[in-house]
């Protein structure tokens, strides 16, 4: 996109507010805590069906985020 379709796209959406002092004043920067590696055993078509799609590894973590997050009390 260009910047002028940015702009554009940015002066059109209902849900945009600007910032102001106050809000960077309590503004923090959070870093995501690094993935952890692990080696799981899945069936084969299971992973050819995630395969199918480019960052299959991400939604296998959606997935499973979201099941974590449906099991808390």
């Amino acid at each position: 996109m260009s910047g002028e379709e940015i702009r554009s796209g940015i002066k059109e959406d209902p849900e945009v507010r600007a910032t102001d002092a106050g809000f960077w004043q309590k503004a923090k920067v959070v870093l995501p805590r690094p993935k952890e590696t692990v080696t799981i055993r899945l069936d084969a078509d299971l992973v050819e069906w995630l395969r199918r799609e480019k960052g299959y590894q991400t939604r296998i973590n959606a997935v499973l985020r979201t099941y974590m997050d449906a099991q808390r009390p």
